[in-house]
């Protein structure tokens, strides 16, 4: 495989995601996807930083996908002095366009200025005569109309409503002996999200060995923000109103530990310069809120700060050799963060093809992680692991005796046990 299928077979997850959710014809999509791989292939030579490829990629698709969109704009306009009622954004299927066609006027005329025009609501405004607040009214009306009268779930939709499951999947590691590829790995350290517009998901805490949810977070990045003058983005995270905590255990007291308590959190965090680091956090507590930054020393870095200076978590991820794994036998000579292998995963019935990255105390003493990314970069399952004397002071006992049916690893000869997993929904 060159250089060009590698980077290729890395990034097509994300360009496919792309254009998908723009794109709702299945047929046009794949259509858009073809131009944009053969294009790339075609310039390939011309990219002089091979490492900018994924934002590359991108850019060709939504040329591409620019020039779909005013093919598909070539039509009749629909003249119309005011607008109200039906309609919704775009899934795929033919079934949308007989849905569009079923509308009223007024409906398919907003719809096609604000999806397929990707116009704002202010140059709608301006071109319709109205004041911008009815605009926005009118298309809360169309989407309305159209979820009524359309006879599938929008996929846009199910996506944002779909629930996290009450209780763990069933899932199962593989381990192959393919060598694990290398990853573009931009989220977070510890709440999964990549800190660029647009980005959001749903992920939970479950634990172990009831598989039970114990808190879910909905996050979402919401525009762009600046800390001490650091451009970056603001991310909220909101608990979940079904997430139901435990009252007592080792599980509710990690439950405490997260905020969960707090029902939201607001982060700033930036991507740049190939990591991702947090910027800020902000909590609201007993009718108080909290804003901690990277220049609060001790206090941040604790719970927020990762890398030398708060450098952040490294992007470009592949195997450094620092971490040797042989079943449930790991060692290393220091506390690291490194990619021990390649598996396949199959959780709630889909497999993933992943690389199984740990971190072995680097974020928190007596703490091991797995974590395993798909080719796209984004987590599929994490999982965490206590060294058996962790917090006794606090627990009262080794974690093999309070959670003696949970799997067990070993790191240079000593005993962690499996507490709690996450899974994330996007």
């Amino acid at each position: 495989m060159d250089e060009f299928e590698a980077l290729l077979a890395a990034y097509t997850p994300a360009v496919e995601r792309w254009v998908k959710f723009r794109v709702r014809s299945l047929h046009d999509a794949e259509d858009i996807l073809q131009e944009t791989y053969l294009a790339a292939y075609q310039a390939f030579p011309r990219l002089a930083d091979h490492g900018a490829f994924r934002p590359w990629l991108l850019g060709i698709a939504r040329n591409k996908w620019v020039n779909w969109v005013r093919a598909q704009s070539r039509r009749p306009e629909l003249s119309v002095d005011t607008l109200p009622e039906r309609a919704e954004a775009p899934p795929p299927e033919t079934a949308v366009e007989e849905t569009l066609a079923s509308l009223p006027e007024r409906d398919r005329m907003m719809l096609s200025l604000f999806y397929r025009r990707q116009l704002p609501q202010k140059a709608i405004a301006e071109r319709l005569a109205i004041p911008e607040g009815t605009v926005k009214s009118r298309l809360n009306t169309a989407r309305s109309h159209f979820r009524a009268a359309y006879p599938y779930p929008p996929k846009g939709e199910s996506i944002m409503k779909k629930s996290l499951p009450e209780y763990l999947p069933e899932y199962t590691i593989r381990w192959k002996r393919e060598a694990p590829f290398p990853v573009v790995w931009e989220e977070l350290m510890g709440w999964f999200i990549v800190p660029k517009p647009g980005e959001q998901l749903t992920w939970g805490m479950y634990d172990l060995p009831s598989r039970k949810l114990d808190v879910g977070y909905d996050m979402r990045v919401t525009g762009k923000a600046s800390v001490h003058g650091l451009e970056g983005v603001s991310i909220t995270a909101k608990v979940l109103p079904s997430s139901a905590p435990a009252q007592d255990g080792p599980i509710a007291d990690a439950v405490e530990q997260s905020g969960a308590e707090e029902e939201e959190w607001t982060f700033v965090a930036q991507l740049a310069n190939g990591y991702t680091r947090f910027l800020s956090a902000e909590r609201m507590e007993n009718g108080v809120r909290t804003l901690t930054t990277f220049l609060d020393g001790d206090d941040f870095m604790l719970n927020w700060g990762f890398g030398e200076n708060n450098c952040g978590n490294p992007i470009h991820i592949s195997p450094k050799g620092l971490i040797t794994r042989k079943g449930a036998d790991i060692h290393a000579e220091r506390p690291d963060v490194d990619m021990v292998g390649r598996c396949g995963v199959t959780l709630d019935g889909k497999t993933y093809d992943t690389v199984c990255v740990m971190d072995l105390e680097q974020y928190n003493e007596g703490v091991v992680s797995e974590q395993y990314l798909g080719r796209d970069g984004r987590t599929v399952l994490w999982r965490r692991f206590n060294r058996d004397d962790w917090a006794i002071d606090r627990y009262g006992k080794p974690w093999s005796a309070l959670l003696p049916d949970n799997e067990q690893i070993t790191v240079n000869g000593q005993r962690y046990v499996h507490w709690y997993d996450c899974i994330c929904i996007r």
